[in-house]
């Protein structure tokens, strides 16, 4: 178990070096945030007035939605890296070697988990400065964070799971693009349930983007529904474990037939 860990963390430092050695990916990934916090903010900002958001501000509300839909759209593309590394044969090549099979595909997970922690703390800090109010406090802002992981490591398996089985661009580009908006739209992200059409309120039940909002807006709300929390939070761990549990058997998988 040792062993795996400290192999899991070497091949996370890999990946770690890549994103640091290209910083303006870094700046990239943080523009479309800003836009959907500054100009939906201030486009919808009145939206509050319908009621059923829980408070008076639109910016507290969609700083969370934001941060959750940060963590989904960049987790979706890892199955990108790991298409890279089939095509340079840098993965064969580290097929010949005593390191774990799991460390291969977990390592790419850990590192995007770091990026969308880091991701999602710039973004609520961000928020604070637009004039965002956070009840919640640090304690509410850590289970959002958490909650922005868990999601982004769910869709980053799957992504590497596909990655995989697909083993072309195309594939994985058209399918992420059917994917994002469809997830987004079925979601709190930027409406409140009550003001939802009941048959999308009905899907977003079920939308794992969704839960990641659902655990967050509580969290950092004055009064914290911890049993929602709690549940959505569980929820979420489950299906990250199931997403990584199936990117490793994709992955033996991939290994057989090279």
């Amino acid at each position: 178990m040792s062993n795996a860990v400290s192999q899991t963390w070497y091949m996370t430092q890999r990946q770690l070096l890549v994103f640091a050695r290209q910083p303006a990916y870094a700046i990239i990934t943080l523009i479309q945030p800003v836009f959907w916090l500054f100009l939906f903010g201030n486009l919808f900002k009145k939206v509050v007035e319908l009621g059923g958001f829980g408070t008076t501000s639109y910016l507290d509300y969609l700083v969370p939605g934001v941060v959750v839909m940060s963590a989904l759209s960049s987790n979706m593309w890892a199955g990108m890296g790991t298409l890279e590394e089939i095509q340079r044969g840098t993965l064969n090549r580290f097929l010949t070697t005593p390191v774990s099979r799991a460390a291969l595909m977990n390592g790419n997970v850990v590192n995007n988990g770091l990026v969308t922690a880091g991701q999602s703390v710039i973004i609520v800090l961000l928020g604070l400065l637009g004039g965002a109010d956070y009840p919640g406090g640090i304690g509410g802002t850590a289970v959002l964070v958490v909650a922005a992981v868990l999601l982004g490591t769910i869709f980053g398996a799957l992504s590497n799971a596909l990655g995989m089985l697909v083993r072309e661009r195309e594939s994985i580009i058209g399918i992420n693009t059917f994917l994002l908006l469809p997830l987004t739209f079925l979601s709190s992200a930027f409406m409140a349930p009550s003001q939802m059409p009941g048959w999308m309120r009905h899907i977003a039940d079920f939308n794992p983007l969704n839960w990641a909002m659902v655990a967050g807006r509580s969290a950092m709300s004055a009064n914290p529904d911890w049993g929602a929390v709690l549940g959505r939070g569980g929820a979420l761990l489950v299906l990250a474990v199931a997403a990584v549990w199936l990117s490793i058997r994709t992955f033996r998988s991939y290994q057989r037939s090279v």
